[in-house]
Formats: C-alpha cells, sequence, structure tokens
C-alpha cells in the first residue's frame, strides 16, 4: 500500500511540475483488451474516415473515496475550439459493454485519486471513458486524432495503450497551452499510459500505417477524461 501511494504521490508531482507525466506498463486484464475486438464504427467522422472504432461511457465519482457509479447513456459532446473536425454535435456512441466494468473500476479509482491530490480537496467529477481502436490500411492512414493537436476540454485526460499489432507510427505529440513542443512518446507496451492535465497541454497522436503489407494494423487505446462536476 505505501508503495502504491509513494507511486501516485510521485505521478502527481510530476503532472503538477511539467503538466504530463508517463506511466510504467501495467497488467492489462486479457479479457478487457478482448473487448476491443467488439468495438463499433465511429459514425461521427467529419473526415468521412472509417478507421476508427469506438465505445463510449459515462460516471460520476462522489468527492473522497466514495463509490464511482455509471451514468445512464448519454451523447458525447466537445467544443468546436478543442474539436475542429467534430465539435459542437452531439455524438452518440455504442456503449462499453457492461462486463468491461470490473476491468475499469480500478483504473478509474486511480485516475479520481490521482485528479483529487492534484486539487486543493476532493471534487466531484464527470468521467468519461472510450474505447478506441484504430485501423491502418494500405493507403489509408489511420488516424487517433484526426482533429490534430489539441486539448479536450476537461481537467484530467489519461491514456493507456491496451494494444497494438503491426503498426507503424501512432506517437504522441505534447505541446504547451501555446503550441510549443515538448515531448514526443511511443507508447508501445500494452498497460503503459501518459497522464495529462488538459489546461496546460495539449496532445495529438502521428497516423499509423502497417508494417507488414497484408497483415492488420490496430491501435487499441484506453481514454479516460476527468472534469470537475
Amino acid at each position: 500500500m505505501d508503495a502504491a501511494r509513494d507511486r501516485l504521490a510521485a505521478i502527481r508531482a510530476e503532472v503538477a511540475r511539467q503538466g504530463h507525466a508517463l506511466l510504467d506498463a501495467g497488467p492489462v486484464a486479457p479479457g478487457f483488451a478482448a473487448s476491443f475486438e467488439d468495438l463499433a464504427l465511429d459514425a461521427h467522422m467529419g473526415d468521412g474516415g472509417r478507421y476508427r472504432l469506438r465505445r463510449h461511457a459515462t460516471f460520476a465519482a462522489a468527492p473522497g473515496k466514495a463509490g464511482i457509479a455509471r451514468q445512464p447513456h448519454r451523447p458525447h459532446r466537445q467544443a468546436l475550439a478543442h474539436n475542429r473536425l467534430n465539435g459542437d454535435v452531439d455524438r452518440w456512441f455504442e456503449p462499453v459493454l457492461p462486463e468491461v466494468e470490473p476491468a475499469l473500476a480500478p483504473l478509474l479509482a486511480f485516475c479520481r485519486d490521482l485528479a483529487d491530490g492534484l486539487q486543493s480537496a476532493p471534487a466531484s467529477w464527470d468521467i468519461e471513458v472510450h474505447q478506441f481502436r484504430i485501423l491502418g490500411q494500405p493507403g489509408t492512414p489511420g488516424l487517433p486524432t484526426p482533429e490534430g493537436v489539441h486539448r479536450d476540454g476537461v481537467d484530467l485526460v489519461f491514456i493507456m495503450l491496451v494494444g497494438r499489432r503491426n503498426v507503424s507510427g501512432g506517437r504522441t505529440l505534447i505541446q504547451d497551452a501555446e503550441g510549443r513542443a515538448l515531448a514526443e512518446v511511443e507508447l508501445a507496451e500494452p498497460g503503459q499510459a501518459m497522464v495529462l492535465d488538459d489546461h496546460r497541454i495539449r496532445h495529438g497522436v502521428t497516423p499509423i500505417a502497417p508494417l507488414e503489407a497484408g497483415v492488420p494494423a490496430t491501435r487499441d487505446v484506453l481514454v479516460v477524461t476527468l472534469r470537475r462536476a
């Protein structure tokens, strides 16, 4: 328990200092990774692309160590200022499957505890969960962030690689609020993650393409965003 507290404190300190932190790879439950085989096509792509599959869910976290409860399914919406491609649109996605929730629970609790520690006092949090699969095809690169380098319009962003297969590209770009480059990172191992202070950091991901022709190229990522309720 002390080791877990120390790790959380170190991550908080790094985010407070520079606005972002890279987390070492941790275990990914096999059943959770397998759930990315059952995502649905994102039908709200402003560029007409058919390279992104996803599921979505929302949760609410009360202050402190109270439970984190799933909320009725609702659309995902971002301001046009934060998403030039798909902003100011209610986007309905297929919901995250209930059987995925046990694997999500410790990740959401970690994100809530991290976010609380960056505040002056524990807060109520509106949490959104996105499961993404990006497809890379010959002649049609997959775009993990088709809107470009951006902010999400929340307080904290957690991004975890679940898997990548036969992928070239997919490097995460990190910039400050004025667009100055801070880092470029490749999430290469399942369970490797990043935490971003969305007020201070802009992020994007380079396109993916197949390393070997004729073999599916997929990049699976879990994104969790937290906004003060």
